[in-house]
């Protein structure tokens, strides 16, 4: 028996106490009791504690912390009130020294286990501020009767209710500090049952809410919403329904572009306001610079760049390199990108449209020869597309990551399946206090 069916729940387990072996990162002790692993919310490696059993599979078990008989040293107080509660973070529990050492030993266990690769240098990490980094998210919104009002924020850690929360720690100052009037808002307009999300993004000029509306707002609606912008300074747009939907509230209010700068480049990078843009800006500045210092690009070299979004590490390499190739799957990115090339007057990056998730010979690089690659693919990684990137006997390829476990298995390729080595890898700490483990690892040839 298997998949659901194998879950038991326990009702009236007896408390345990023992001792932490270990941590996830997703911030559970793992224990080893009466021969079966446990996983324990909430409990950190090296603490005795005592918890109960909640759900029973047939290779471990999961269980509520109860006690800490003995707390682990790098424990700490939760900075969010609501940790534990909302899914948005799993480590808050856990002293910022300890969150790195986890997540390097998640990537360097990864590279190991999954791909049988050691890199020849872990590099330091890339840390930025601990709290309100976060300039980007999607928020929930859902109208709960029991309540009697709307709540906007995280799904909860366990389930998809969304958390009742009226601030955050990790959202920017401006974003985090509309999440309980967003709720009082969304709560008094006349659809308030039809407002499923809130995407919201902060440029260098400005701050931009988009309302996900399943129903066009009717005047009164609309009032609210231009009285909500005009009071907390906002831009405002509403989405019906595909990306072809966005509608400014006000179009010469809310229309314009938004951008952000890049440290130590003097780029200037337009974005819509449901474009992908890295959410901690103060560690995309490091992350491009930290691209730029281990590709070394100079006059003369040809560079590739997979998965280049709206040009966010194009152009700071076009600056150095003699040419560069952004290649993009989403059209409104490529023309994104080829907008920001012509507005920082940068005429060596060109860019082209394909469907990186498959390999099917019509890449636009087939047959060229680049000196170095960067890819910065999604979670699903670029399985598809090695066997073409390595055709053009680039000699150094930079992978910047958001998943351990799909970087080792492309790792395990380019260096089993094509002699590149992992002359280094590092974590980026994008996303602090969450289990999410952003890396960089650079592979050469000899």
């Amino acid at each position: 028996m298997g998949g659901r069916r194998a879950i038991r729940r326990l009702q009236h387990a007896a408390p345990e106490t023992d001792l932490v072996q270990d941590m996830t990162i997703e911030g559970q002790g793992l224990a080893s009791s009466d021969g079966k692993r446990v996983f324990i919310d909430g409990a950190i490696g090296g603490e005795t504690v005592t918890f109960r059993r909640v759900r029973a599979h047939r290779d471990y078990d999961e269980a509520e912390l109860l006690a800490i008989d003995r707390p682990a040293p790098q424990r700490v107080a939760p900075r969010c009130q609501y940790f534990g509660t909302c899914g948005g973070c799993s480590l808050q529990h856990l002293s910022p020294a300890a969150q790195l050492a986890l997540k390097e030993r998640t990537l360097v266990e990864s590279l190991k286990r999954i791909a049988a690769v050691v890199p020849d240098r872990l590099m330091p990490a890339v840390t930025g501020p601990a709290w309100g980094y976060r300039r980007r998210a999607r928020l929930g919104a859902r109208y709960v009767a029991g309540k009697g009002r709307v709540l906007v924020g995280f799904s909860e850690r366990h389930g998809s209710w969304i958390t009742d929360m009226r601030s955050c720690e990790t959202l920017h100052p401006a974003l985090a500090a509309l999440l309980g009037p967003l709720g009082d808002l969304i709560g008094s307009l006349a659809i308030r049952q039809r407002i499923p999300q809130v995407e919201v993004a902060v440029a260098d000029n400005a701050t931009v809410l988009v309302f996900r509306v399943l129903e066009p707002p009717g005047p009164a609606d609309l009032a609210a919403l231009r009285a909500f912008r005009q009071q907390h300074g906002l831009r405002v747009l509403l989405q019906g329904g595909g990306p072809d939907s966005l509608q400014p509230l006000d179009a010469e209010v809310d229309g314009g572009e938004l951008w952000y700068g890049i440290a130590g480049t003097g780029l200037r990078m337009g974005f819509g306001p449901t474009d992908f843009i890295q959410v901690n800006g103060a560690i995309n500045d490091s992350m491009v610079g930290l691209a730029l210092e281990l590709l070394a690009p100079a006059a003369g070299m040809r560079l590739l760049d997979l998965y280049c979004g709206i040009g966010n590490f194009t152009l700071p390499l076009a600056q150095r390199a003699g040419t560069v190739l952004g290649v993009e799957g989403a059209a409104p990115m490529i023309e994104r990108a080829r907008d920001n090339a012509r507005r920082n007057g940068i005429g060596n990056a060109a860019f082209a449209l394909a469907d990186l998730s498959t390999a099917d010979g019509a890449v636009p690089w087939a047959g060229q020869r680049f000196d170095a690659v960067l890819l910065d693919p999604p979670r699903a990684g670029a399985a598809a597309i090695i066997d073409p990137l390595v055709q053009t006997r680039a000699r150094h390829i930079l992978y910047v990551s958001c998943h351990t476990g799909t970087l080792a298995r492309d790792a395990a390729t380019l260096v089993h399946g094509h002699g590149y080595r992992l002359a280094a890898t590092g974590i980026l700490d994008m996303f602090p206090s969450t289990s999410h483990v952003e890396s960089m690892a650079l592979f050469e040839r000899p």
